[in-house]
């Protein structure tokens, strides 16, 4: 059965945080959907909330702390991102894009990712759109087309179906995209090619 690696980033700044809760959801979905395809999955949780210094260390030093190092390197080499970010007046938290900012430009290029975001009303959930979207197509990211953002209306009864439709729509797209792609970390056969004076002392034809 093949592993499938799946960060979630969540940029909620409190505890309990809607966000984080957001992000587990739409992880939970995408977990069940990849089981369903026959994968296993390991999910890697990360709160920003709890990097917050060691990234701004990092835009002023240009290198990343250890821990922040090991975050980076965990998101970077999944096989597919959840990222979910509050919303503050119209666009997504310093700090969520604090953490992509000191990613390398290249890191996520084709990397599968599902985007979410909350706030408190529904008047600022075109900012997925308009925002969050635009950056991770910049970084040349493979985004889910649904985007799930969720106000505080979302989360009582009334509206909880709309949103588990919207959680299970994107977490069955972001499935569909990583089941695409070969699994992260998969060995390159052409890395460390026989020298060819060791195929003739085989006896082995370089063809």
């Amino acid at each position: 059965m093949t592993t499938r690696t799946l960060a979630v980033v969540s940029a909620g700044l409190g505890r309990p945080s809607s966000t984080r809760l957001l992000a587990d959801r739409l992880a939970a979905a995408a977990e069940g959907a990849l089981r369903e395809r026959g994968s296993d999955v390991a999910v890697e949780p990360v709160d920003l909330r709890d990097h917050a210094h060691a990234l701004v260390d990092n835009l002023l030093t240009g290198f990343p702390a250890a821990p922040l190092r090991a975050v980076v390197e965990a998101v970077t080499g999944a096989d597919g991102l959840i990222a979910v970010t509050p919303i503050f007046n119209a666009s997504y938290s310093g700090l969520f894009k604090t953490f992509f900012d000191v990613l390398d430009k290249d890191a996520l290029e084709g990397r599968p990712v599902l985007i979410g975001a909350t706030g408190g009303t529904a008047r600022h959930s075109l900012a997925l759109d308009h925002s969050v979207r635009p950056m991770l197509a910049y970084l040349r990211a493979n985004v889910v087309p649904t985007g799930v953002y969720a106000a505080s209306e979302d989360w009582g009864s009334g509206g909880d179906g709309a949103l588990t439709e919207r959680v299970d729509r994107a977490g069955a797209e972001l499935a569909g995209l990583i089941e695409g792609r070969a699994p992260a970390g998969r060995p390159d056969p052409y890395a460390d090619p026989v020298p060819f004076a060791e195929m003739l002392a085989a006896g082995r034809s370089p063809s």
